[in-house]
């Protein structure tokens, strides 16, 4: 594509300007910039701002129109992902600014929503909302959206910030029982453990209908007349949605990762002469390689296996993993490491990954809190010992002849 000439500012602003379009009825003697007319110093002119923007808010992409009810202007949004949407999911499910994947909490709409149209409640996460939102195309209705901050659903519900005391807010926040005259709310399921349905309706009047599982299933429970199937009911966790955590989880702990490789090079090169650079290289790469392996088998092999591995501990199904990936480890390098050196290679793949697995069990619905916690007070005092054993073994191998 070509691109335009450079424009010159004082000819283009004493020169003659483009003839704008008719102006249309009821604008009077209103200028109207056109797509046409040139800026000074710069490209062709943007898209003409929108009617509703305001002057220190900002209008979010997926935003339509707006509404006006009796409690004011409700924002009515897109139910189509475009590519800014899609980009933004890649970034935060690569954990780039994940806290500030967040939208306003608030009362919004889709389609052309009414009294009696119904009424969705969701967490303040984009990820949440865009998952809703997609699935309501040719719907009427109306998203409560709770301030969460920035949390989805099923953890908002267990950090008691997707609350009883939230619903309530928003409810009265937003004036509801001015835009619809039936009282009913539809919670997601997930939401249950962190809301009274019974002090919702005490409080506000407005009764709490517990939606599936899936936001796919909606249409299908709506048209029902709220009555959810039982398949819609069931919590699933299979390899898609395993797998589209992992990036996440293996962002989260890349900067340990980096520190951890930086620090098994310096220890190898630790010797009789205190320090050698070509002992920190080659035995550093041999650690180096026990490290990134138990990162790979605990943080993206155990979630793929997670329903193969053996155990119900995810710290156990990650020594497992992680023991038979060790071994992989060990074959490679079996002509450049001594027996003490294999040995605590196996330790360090088999406690990293024993770790990073265990790491996952915040991702899944597998466990339960007092699950985690116990888990934790078992496995973390193993992994320590294991690893300082490794630490030491590796250490003492550097100076053996």
């Amino acid at each position: 594509m070509t691109q335009p000439a450079p424009i010159d500012c004082d000819r283009a602003s004493a020169g003659p300007k483009p003839a704008p379009e008719a102006i249309p009825s009821g604008l009077g003697a209103l200028p109207v910039i056109t797509t046409r007319e040139v800026a000074c110093c710069g490209g062709p002119a943007g898209e003409p701002s929108a009617s509703f923007e305001r002057p220190g808010y900002q209008v979010h992409h997926f935003v339509a129109s707006f509404q006006t009810t009796p409690a004011g202007e409700v924002p009515i949004v897109q139910t189509h992902l475009n590519r800014r949407d899609r980009l933004g999911t890649l970034m935060v499910r690569l954990g780039i600014r994940r806290g500030h994947y967040r939208l306003a909490p608030g009362l919004y709409g889709v389609g052309e929503p009414g009294p009696d149209s119904p009424v969705l409640v969701t967490a303040n996460y984009n990820l949440s909302f865009d998952a809703l939102r997609r699935q309501l195309s040719g719907l009427d209705a109306w998203i409560l959206v709770l301030d969460t901050r920035g949390i989805n659903v099923w953890c908002a519900a267990g950090h008691e910030l997707f609350s009883t005391r939230e619903v309530v807010r928003q409810i009265e926040r937003t004036a509801l029982n001015q835009v619809v005259r039936h009282r009913r709310i539809i919670l997601p399921q997930l939401s249950a453990t962190g809301v009274s349905a019974r002090s919702v309706k005490q409080v506000t009047g407005f009764e709490v209908v517990w939606g599936p599982v899936r936001a796919g299933d909606l249409q299908a429970f709506i048209a029902a007349g709220l009555i959810a199937e039982t398949s819609a009911r069931r919590v699933t966790f299979d390899l898609v949605d395993r797998f589209v955590l992992v990036p996440v989880e293996i962002n989260l702990k890349v900067r340990s990762l980096a520190g951890s490789l930086l620090v098994i090079f310096i220890l190898s090169g630790i010797g009789p002469s205190i320090f050698s650079l070509n002992a920190a290289w080659s035995r550093g790469l041999m650690g180096a390689a026990a490290l990134l392996a138990g990162f790979l088998a605990g943080g993206v092999l155990t979630p793929v296996l997670l329903p193969w591995l053996p155990g119900r501990a995810f710290s156990l199904k990650g020594a497992v993993i992680g023991g038979l990936t060790s071994l992989i480890v060990v074959y490679i390098v079996r002509n450049q490491a001594r027996p003490l050196e294999l040995f605590s290679l196996i330790l360090m793949t088999t406690t990293v990954s024993s770790f990073m697995a265990m790491n996952f069990t915040g991702a899944t619905p597998f466990t339960s809190p007092s699950g985690v916690e116990k888990e934790m007070r078992r496995a973390i005092p193993a992994q320590i010992a294991a690893l300082v054993i490794a630490i030491i073994v590796w250490l003492s191998s550097g100076f053996i002849a």
